[in-house]
């Protein structure tokens, strides 16, 4: 089957056409190439364009006639979202419906969406179920909401399917070195202590130390992202071959390691020394975020294949390892 995929020259994007190719589909890639890498796309072809150009996206689906899409085009940057939400707002939810409006006319029944478990807020309840309250606390959690509430609208007016996956830290690179992270800024935690590890970056920042858990510092909930993509196969298959569905999916590990217990875990991946220093707590950062994904394990058949926090940081070294020297700013 042929799958439109918006975003797909990006970090999670590029392995889940890895994944759909893996799987027998022909993935087509349609990227702005803002935070896309052309580099990244090796496993269907590469239209360049954006979704909140009609004319250039009724081209591409003329041309391709896809079954379905999954839909991960947005700008993902939490502190940029609060200092400018005007572009948030145009691109992840304007352009959205553009692309919703686009699938409408086109007579595309089927759109699995990269939601988000900042749609959440600050969590009630550890771990975090779908049913949980979902009050987003920036304007990029926001947008993702928007854009969930959209669907649900679209299938009660139009009849287009949708599942929302609401993912917490991806993580780690695809196993075989092929692709991997690689943003511009980069601000995931992983990718940046394994700078501060090669000696690209002079240190890793803690923001704050003080929060309530074992050891001071925040809980995050990893996912490798070939495990991510393989969520993502499942669902769109779900999809078009009408299994009966939840409209939204949690995907992590159902477990929390600490940024101490991350550092740690590098330093013995990489055989290195990581400088550390602390810094002021970032606002609205939750002490602990862990998903309860036992939904998707339910009804897709689905469990992450990388439970232990050394196997997702053993993918992202062998990737670190292999990208040209540059030393970060």
């Amino acid at each position: 089957m042929r799958f439109l995929v918006t975003g797909g020259a990006g970090y999670i994007g590029s392995h889940t056409c890895k994944a759909l190719a893996a799987s027998g589909h022909i993935p087509i890639t349609y990227d702005n190439l803002v935070y896309g890498h052309p580099w990244a796309v090796r496993w269907g072809p590469l239209e360049q364009g954006d979704i909140a150009d009609r004319e250039r996206l009724d081209q591409v689906i003329k041309q391709y006639q896809p079954e379905a899409v999954i839909h991960f085009a947005a700008y993902t940057y939490v502190g940029e979202s609060v200092q400018d939400p005007a572009k948030y707002y145009r691109n992840n939810v304007v352009g959205s419906l553009s692309l919703l409006e686009a699938m409408r006319d086109h007579g595309i029944p089927y759109i699995v969406f990269s939601s988000t478990c900042a749609s959440y807020g600050i969590p009630e309840q550890i771990p975090i179920p779908e049913s949980h309250p979902q009050r987003p606390i920036n304007p990029y959690g926001q947008s993702k909401l928007m854009v969930e509430q959209m669907l649900r609208d679209f299938r009660a007016a139009y009849g287009i399917q949708s599942i929302s996956l609401r993912y917490f830290n991806a993580a780690g690179a695809d196993p075989e070195g092929e692709i991997g992270e690689a943003h511009n800024p980069e601000t995931h935690l992983i990718p940046l202590v394994l700078d501060a590890a090669s000696g690209r970056r002079p240190h890793i920042t803690l923001f704050g130390d003080d929060y309530d858990t074992p050891d001071g510092t925040c809980i995050r909930d990893y996912i490798h992202v070939s495990d991510l993509a393989r969520a993502h196969v499942l669902a769109v298959e779900a999809l078009v071959t009408h299994q009966p569905v939840q409209a939204a999916y949690n995907l992590g590990n159902g477990q929390g390691f600490s940024v101490k217990e991350v550092i740690a875990a590098a330093e013995a991946v990489t055989q290195k020394q990581i400088p550390v220093q602390i810094g002021a707590r970032r606002p609205g950062d939750p002490p602990r975020l862990v998903g309860d994904a036992s939904a998707i394990m339910r009804d897709l058949s689905w469990k992450p294949t990388y439970t232990k926090l050394a196997q997702i940081l053993e993918t992202a070294w062998l990737w670190h390892q292999k990208q040209p020297y540059q030393k970060a700013v």
